[in-house]
């Protein structure tokens, strides 16, 4: 294993058929660095090691941009700490316009470091509840593609998310091996909601001599829908679709 942390990211983006420049390089360097020093001072991630970071978080999020159009408008709910939007900003470098949301405002700080260090363009940061903004004009029916790693099971995932999208705008959900499961027991949230799974995508990457499978899960809204959605925090996750 390479001991340099640009030259293991590049080749292992290389296998994934994405070529990393030089710049991006840099601020994928930049980003690790801050998300190790911030974690010291905030619980944003277990993964702090530089195999473990290229392959579980910077690998696996940017399989996500193979489905992304430039000039396309992105709201990443639950970013965390800026999983997969932060990737994204970087690969795109200003070519798509992104929206972090994230009900935890410390987290939202450390983005702000990360997009004033990375010198990121186009980015928003939106500090509130996933089922709350949905409501909000300024939010909803606004995006071409919404995208969530690690956020719920898809069943209460997607009444969070749908709202956000414009008629004919798609969900990129990051997923983890029991992909079927959690479709099967989503199919009545997707159809309530006039959404529709129009692709799932399977990937594959080696850590540690370990085969792990993932998959991203792509929905279209189709048609309109009762503003009643997303409801409340409580109903959606006592009461799933």
């Amino acid at each position: 294993m390479k001991s340099d942390f640009k030259e293991l990211l590049r080749e292992e983006a290389k296998k994934i058929n994405i070529e990393l420049n030089e710049d991006e390089l840099e601020k994928f360097e930049k980003y690790k660095k801050l998300l190790v020093e911030w974690n010291e001072k905030m619980n944003l991630t277990s993964i702090t090691e530089d195999y473990d970071v290229v392959m579980k978080h910077f690998i696996d999020s940017l399989e996500v941009v193979k489905y992304i159009n430039e000039g396309s408008n992105i709201i990443d709910v639950g970013t965390g700490a800026g999983f997969p939007g932060i990737v994204i900003a970087i690969y795109f470098e200003g070519k798509v316009n992104i929206t972090l949301l994230d009900a935890l405002n410390k987290r939202l700080i450390f983005l702000e470091e990360v997009i004033k260090n990375l010198d990121l363009k186009n980015i928003e940061i939106v500090h509130g509840r996933a089922e709350e903004m949905a409501h909000n004009e300024n939010y909803r029916n606004k995006y071409d593609i919404v995208v969530s790693r690690a956020v719920a099971p898809l069943n209460i995932l997607v009444e969070y998310n749908f709202a956000y999208l414009k008629l004919g705008g798609k969900c990129l959900l990051l997923k983890g091996s029991n992909v079927q499961e959690e479709i099967e027991s989503a199919k009545k949230a997707i159809e309530t909601l006039e959404l529709k799974i129009t692709n799932i995508f399977e990937y594959k990457y080696v850590y540690n001599e370990e085969e792990y499978k993932r998959y991203i899960i792509e929905i279209k809204r189709i048609k309109e829908v009762s503003n009643k959605y997303p409801r409340s925090n409580g109903k959606i996750k006592k009461s799933p679709l």
